[in-house]
């Protein structure tokens, strides 16, 4: 284990496993799925239960509350956490709850996109601070409406706090920042090479330079740059993991809204397909959450091949 006083790195189960990609999941995937889904559940005990029999470890639950994170592990589950920060203030205080709770690991969106270099600095400093007082993983989401929402000054904060670790939901600058632009995906991708290296959590979605979220079938390069990213991510991890240390992959597919008036416009559901069973959806977000860790799984393979130079 490192030192009281220093960030997490890495996650370990403390076993003399090798080095491992675990199979974990964001609950807004479940959330408001048609009841045609294979997801779909009456209940949360029974969609837990579900994700249990399918081979997930853990779930990830937004700003959990103590009987949600019980429901969690109650099911035989690991529960990781998620919030947002948006001053130094509140980070020590989101992750001493979120351990209280029985969070393992929490993911914060941080900041609001707006902060000056000197405010960014204090955000990052009170999420290494809070990380090694309280000896708990806390990654920085990669994600828009955030201080790492701009890549170049991400790039910057990374040079300044290269102890950060980061939480990778690619999407939000494959989308936002058009990777793609005049065919350099190649060229601009290779360039968050500091970022791939530090990441330790993934939320697991594919866009396209159009569309944050997409289906899996959609025409184009998307999912080859996105295994592309996904492999150096997990290359950056492998060096210098040991025994027992892991990755935490987390489908994260949204719906369109949760609840009567929280639109999120994450799945884009057709009026043309509005009679289908999965009520306009393009796809089944479950069974596309299966396929994004097959995915993963393939490059988490070539990972170690690349770093371990075995066949």
């Amino acid at each position: 284990m490192p030192p009281m006083n220093a960030p997490i790195d890495r996650c370990t189960d403390a076993s003399s496993s090798p080095p491992r990609l675990r199979r974990d999941i964001n609950l807004g995937t479940l959330a408001e799925l048609p009841p045609a889904s294979r997801g779909w559940r009456p209940t949360l005990a029974e969609q837990l239960a579900l994700l249990k029999a399918d081979g997930h470890e853990a779930a990830q639950v937004w700003q959990p509350s103590a009987e949600a994170a019980r429901a969690v592990l109650d099911a035989g589950l690991v529960v990781t956490g998620i919030c947002r920060a948006l001053l130094p203030a509140e980070v020590d205080a989101i992750v001493r709850a979120q351990r209280e709770v029985g969070c393992q690991i929490t993911t914060l969106h941080v900041g609001n996109s707006f902060e000056t270099d000197a405010e960014m600095d204090a955000l990052a400093a009170a999420v290494l601070e809070a990380s090694a007082r309280h000896g708990h993983p806390v990654y920085v989401e990669t994600h828009r409406g955030t201080m790492t929402q701009d890549l170049r000054r991400t790039l910057d904060l990374v040079a300044r706090f290269p102890e950060l670790r980061f939480n990778a939901d690619l999407s939000h600058w494959y989308t936002g920042h058009e990777l793609t632009y005049g065919g350099e995906f190649y060229e601009r991708a290779a360039r968050l090479q500091p970022v791939f290296e530090r990441v330790r959590f993934v939320h697991a979605r594919v866009g396209n330079p159009g569309c944050i979220q997409t289906g899996l079938d959609d025409p184009g390069d998307y999912l080859t740059h996105f295994r592309w990213m996904w492999q150096r991510c997990f290359e950056g991890f492998l060096r210098g993991a040991g025994p027992g240390d892991y990755l935490s992959f987390n489908a994260e597919l949204l719906p369109q809204k949760m609840g009567a008036d929280f639109w999120l416009h994450y799945a884009q559901p057709r009026s043309d397909l509005a009679g289908d069973p999965l009520r306009g959806e393009p796809s089944d977000r479950y069974n596309d959450a299966e396929r994004l860790w097959r995915m993963a799984s393939d490059c988490f393979d070539a990972a170690r091949a690349a770093v371990t130079g075995a066949p």
